[in-house]
C-alpha cells in the first residue's frame, strides 16, 4: 500500500476531506469512498463517457483523473445535479422518449447534455451529436437521445415544434 495523501474538495456542494492513495482515480473515489455510484466506470480508457463528471465545471473523465488531482475542485456528479433539480426536465424527456433503456450510459449523457445545454441555445440535431460523441450507448442506438435533448432544448427556450 503507498502512502496516503490528504485531499479536500466539495463534491455536490459539501466540503470532503479524505486520506487516499495517489493512484485512486476519482470515479473510485467518488464510488467506493462517498458511495456515490451514479458514474459508471465502463471502459477505463475515457472513450465511453460512462464515469463523466464536473470538474470546476467543466466535463471531465473519471477514470483518467486522479482524485488527487482534484484538490480544492469543486465536483458534481449526477446525484448532485439530480438533487438540485437542473436536470429534471432532461431526466423526464429521457423516459418519455425512451432514451435510457439499461440506463448505464445516462448520468454520463445526461450530464454531458446540461453541459450543452447549459449556453442557453438551441443547438443542432448536428451539434447534439457532436458533443454526445464522447458517450457511447449500446442499447438506444442514439436516436430517441438526440430527440430529447432536442426537445428539452427547445422547450427551455420557448420554441415551439
Amino acid at each position: 500500500m503507498s502512502e496516503l495523501h490528504d485531499v479536500s474538495l466539495t463534491v455536490n456542494g459539501e466540503a470532503v476531506r479524505e486520506a487516499i492513495e495517489p493512484r485512486t482515480t476519482l470515479v473510485d473515489f467518488l464510488r467506493e469512498q462517498l458511495g456515490l455510484t451514479g458514474s459508471h466506470i465502463g471502459c477505463e480508457h475515457g472513450v465511453c463517457g460512462a464515469c463523466t463528471v464536473l470538474v470546476d465545471g467543466i466535463i471531465a473523465r473519471g477514470c483518467l483523473t486522479l482524485a488527487v488531482q482534484c484538490a480544492g475542485a469543486r465536483i458534481e456528479t449526477i446525484e448532485g445535479l439530480s438533487d438540485t433539480g437542473i436536470i429534471a426536465d432532461l431526466q423526464d424527456a429521457f423516459q418519455k422518449r425512451n432514451a435510457l433503456q439499461c440506463g448505464f450510459c445516462t448520468p454520463g449523457m445526461l450530464l454531458t447534455a446540461q453541459d450543452l445545454l447549459a449556453h442557453g441555445e438551441v443547438p443542432s440535431r448536428e451539434d447534439i451529436r457532436l458533443h454526445l460523441s464522447g458517450n457511447y450507448c449500446r442499447c438506444t442506438g442514439y436516436q430517441a437521445i438526440v430527440d430529447a435533448i432536442e426537445a428539452v432544448a427547445q422547450a427551455r427556450n420557448g420554441v415551439a415544434k
